[in-house]
């Protein structure tokens, strides 16, 4: 049952009080955030800036690699190319689209893009806290759109589109499966933790991959698993929030005072893929798109 922090005025569910907190009457018992949380738990996110980001207006595809994309997932296609212009020129860059037949697309546009947005607000803030000696980022996708030059299959198709992530690795998954044989592991681990504990048992950050890099690791469609399935066919819900920490050990980069779900119960089988719920979900748009009329060679 869901409470007001009589600190912060978040409505949080039990598991983000001690027992101590939440035996006091309603109006009076404060979240662990308020009673433990250390002040750098929860610098501001404007504090630093996690993002990676295109930094350029065009990209072109070699035709053959868009009919022979270099990874897929359940649902989308990924192909290479390389950017055109900006600070990234010459650089390699990736586009994502949907699969025929994939009728959430437009939802998912939208959807993915405000995952990356709740994704960079952890993640800034988990930065703050110096845990490790590299910065963790995430690649920011941008809607992009094929000009009407292009091939009549691509033209005026929008897609995702954002930096290329070298020596791609993952760390863990939306139903709790974690590669705990690596040190990095254990980090994305206890990150997936902090998001817990940050937002009050309202949301958990997984399904965490990417590469690491000389001074950063750069993780890239990142899922958010939160209380009112808010975020699309990979958020899991209460349900995968609790799948999560049934299979969740705390290491030592974890911080005693951050919360978790007591007594998580097993929902999914951990899987080392992206587990996806198919349902209709709203499409509702928490800000515009960011670069609807970015142009594609």
């Amino acid at each position: 049952m869901a409470r007001d922090c009589a600190q912060c005025g978040r409505s949080l569910p039990r598991s983000s009080y001690t027992a101590n907190q939440y035996s006091k009457p309603i109006g009076e018992s404060r979240c662990a955030t308020c009673v433990h949380g250390h002040p750098s738990d929860t610098p501001a996110a404007s504090q630093s800036d996690s993002g990676r980001y295109n930094v350029s207006k065009r990209a072109s595809f070699e035709h053959r690699d868009l009919e022979d994309p270099f990874a897929q997932g359940a649902f989308r296609w990924v192909a290479r190319g390389t950017y055109t212009s900006g600070a990234r020129q010459g650089q390699e860059c990736v586009v994502k689209w949907f699969k025929t037949g994939a009728v959430f697309a437009v939802d998912y546009f939208t959807l993915d893009i405000k995952a990356v947005d709740k994704a960079l607000e952890i993640v800034n803030r988990f930065n703050q806290l110096n845990a490790v000696n590299k910065k963790i980022k995430i690649n920011v996708p941008e809607v992009w759109t094929f000009t009407k030059d292009s091939s009549a299959q691509w033209a005026g198709q929008k897609a995702l589109h954002e930096p290329f992530i070298e020596d791609y690795q993952k760390f863990n998954s939306n139903t709790g499966w974690v590669d705990d044989m690596t040190s990095w592991g254990e980090v994305m681990q206890a990150l997936s933790h902090f998001s817990y504990h940050l937002s009050g048992g309202q949301f958990v950050l997984c399904d965490l991959q990417g590469g690491i890099y000389q001074r950063e690791v750069v993780l890239s469609d990142p899922v958010i698993l939160s209380r009112n399935r808010e975020f699309g066919v990979t958020d899991l819900g209460p349900d995968g929030i609790s799948s999560f920490f049934s299979q969740h050990c705390c290491n030592h980069f974890c911080r005693s005072n951050w919360t978790q779900p007591a007594n998580p119960v097993q929902y999914f089988r951990p899987d080392m893929g992206t587990t996806m719920m198919r349902r209709t979900v709203p499409t509702q748009r928490s800000r515009r798109e960011r670069t609807d009329n970015v142009i594609w060679e």
